[in-house]
C-alpha cells in the first residue's frame, strides 16, 4: 500500500515540504490549509510537475480533514510566522491554540500516524502536541535537531571551503538560543574540536588522528552517527531523552568528551 503523507498549513514551509516529499517519490500527499483555494492550487501544481520528474507521486489539496484520513506521517507547518523583531516565543499563545485545535482534528482522522511538528516556537509546539494527541513520545518529533544540524553542517563546509557531504556534526538542545554546540565536529578525514568561530582554516583538521582509529564506526566514536560519543554504548542518549523522545530532547556527553586526541579513544574501546 502506498504511504500517505498529510502536510496541515500551505504556506511556503508546507508547501515546500510537499515539492521535496513528492519529487521524491516517498508517499503520496495532501496538503490541507484553512484558506480556500490555495492548497489546491499547489496540489495541482505539484501533481501537474510529477511526469516531468518523472514521478507517480499523487498530490492533492484540501481545506477538508476528512481528506487526511489514515495518514502515515502528519506534518503540522499551521500557525503565525514571526514579524521583524518577534522571537519564537512571542508566537506562544496564539500558537498553542491552532496547534490545539489541528492535533485534536488529526488525531480523528489519523489515529496512528506519526506527528512531525514545525511550528514555532518549536519545543513548545512539540510538547503541546504530544499533550493534545496522547501519542507514545517516539511519535510526536520536533524537527528543528535535523534542521539546526544541517545549518551548522552549512556554515562549517562554507567556512572551511569544503563539500557539505564531507561535514558532520550535531547540535543538541531547543530551538533558539539555548541549543547546545556539539564537542566534536568530522571533517573529511580529520576532526576539529573547539567552538565554531574557532573553525578558521583547514588546516585545523586533525587528519593524523583520524588514521589511529579504524575507518567505519568505531566504538567511541558516535559523531559518525550523529549522537554523542559513548552513547550508542551504555544508552545514555535514550535515558536522557525526555517527554517527547525525538522532539526536541536533550542527550548528554560521555565522560570522555572532556578528553582529546588519543586518549579519548583509548578511554572509549
Amino acid at each position: 500500500m502506498r504511504k500517505k503523507v498529510s502536510i496541515v498549513g500551505a504556506g511556503n514551509v508546507g508547501a515546500t515540504a510537499a515539492h521535496w516529499i513528492a519529487s521524491k517519490e516517498l508517499a503520496d500527499v495532501v496538503l490541507i490549509d484553512i484558506v480556500e483555494g490555495v492548497p489546491q492550487g499547489k496540489g495541482l501544481d505539484l501533481l501537474e510537475a510529477m511526469p516531468i520528474e518523472k514521478r507517480d507521486s499523487h498530490v492533492v489539496g484540501t481545506n477538508d480533514y476528512a481528506d487526511t484520513a489514515n495518514s502515515d506521517i502528519v506534518i503540522i507547518t499551521a500557525g503565525l510566522p514571526r514579524k521583524p523583531g518577534m522571537s519564537r516565543d512571542d508566537l506562544l499563545a496564539t500558537n498553542y491554540k491552532i496547534m490545539s485545535d489541528v492535533v485534536g482534528k488529526v488525531v480523528e482522522h489519523s489515529p496512528n500516524c506519526i506527528l512531525i511538528i514545525v511550528s514555532n516556537p518549536l519545543d513548545a509546539m512539540a510538547q503541546a502536541a504530544f499533550r493534545q494527541s496522547k501519542f507514545p513520545r517516539e511519535r510526536v518529533i520536533g524537527m528543528a535537531g535535523i534542521l539546526d544540524s544541517a545549518r551548522f553542517r552549512t556554515f562549517i563546509a562554507e567556512e572551511l571551503n569544503v563539500s557539505v557531504e564531507n561535514v558532520t556534526a550535531f547540535v543538541l538542545g531547543g530551538h533558539g538560543d539555548g541549543l547546545v554546540e556539539p564537542c566534536e565536529v568530522v571533517v573529511a578525514l580529520g576532526r576539529l574540536h573547539g567552538a565554531p568561530g574557532e573553525f578558521a582554516h583547514a588546516d585545523q583538521v586533525d587528519v593524523g588522528l583520524f588514521h589511529q582509529i579504524e575507518v567505519g564506526v568505531p566504538a567511541g566514536f558516535g559523531p559518525l552517527l550523529g549522537i554523542p560519543r559513548g552513547a550508542e554504548q551504555d544508552g545514555g542518549l535514550d535515558r536522557e531523552v525526555g517527554g517527547l523522545g525525538a522532539a526536541e530532547g536533550s542527550g548528554r556527553t560521555h565522560e570522555n568528551d572532556t578528553k582529546s586526541g588519543s586518549e579519548a579513544e583509548k578511554a572509549a574501546k
